[in-house]
């Protein structure tokens, strides 16, 4: 996979405002207000940034926290996880392992019944969804 680089300037020419702040700055999206939220379509999650495949709708599931959650990225190697001390906690920091966009946080042992525990809590501002038919 070949890595994507691009200045900041180049960023905020290709994203929005507040893509630009998810994305590059490692903003958060208020709760209950991404388009994907509650979607339910069949299809591949790819970066908003760069258009690596990030997820699949089949690792999709509900946890009613107000981002998409998933359960695995597609690829052990879609993303990259880095400890995360903002805020006053520690955290596991979600990015695209090919542009090193921003996309949320992981969360491990939370009791959720799915093969890995684990729930991916991504902004839907930092997807595109590519339905398949």
């Amino acid at each position: 996979m070949d890595k994507v680089v691009k200045s900041e300037a180049e960023w905020r020419v290709k994203l929005s405002p507040e893509e630009f702040h998810v994305l590059r700055e490692a903003g958060t999206e208020r709760p209950f207000t991404g388009e994907y939220v509650d979607t339910k379509a069949e299809g591949v999650y790819s970066c908003r940034a760069c258009g690596a495949e990030l997820f699949r709708s089949q690792a999709k599931f509900e946890t009613h926290c107000g981002w998409p959650s998933f359960f695995e990225p597609s690829e052990s190697d879609a993303v990259t996880l880095i400890e995360d001390h903002t805020h006053g906690m520690v955290r596991t920091e979600v990015r695209c392992a090919r542009c090193d966009s921003h996309l949320g946080h992981v969360f491990h042992g939370e009791g959720y019944a799915t093969p890995t525990d684990d729930r991916y809590c991504i902004n839907s501002v930092s997807l595109r969804l590519e339905p398949t038919e």
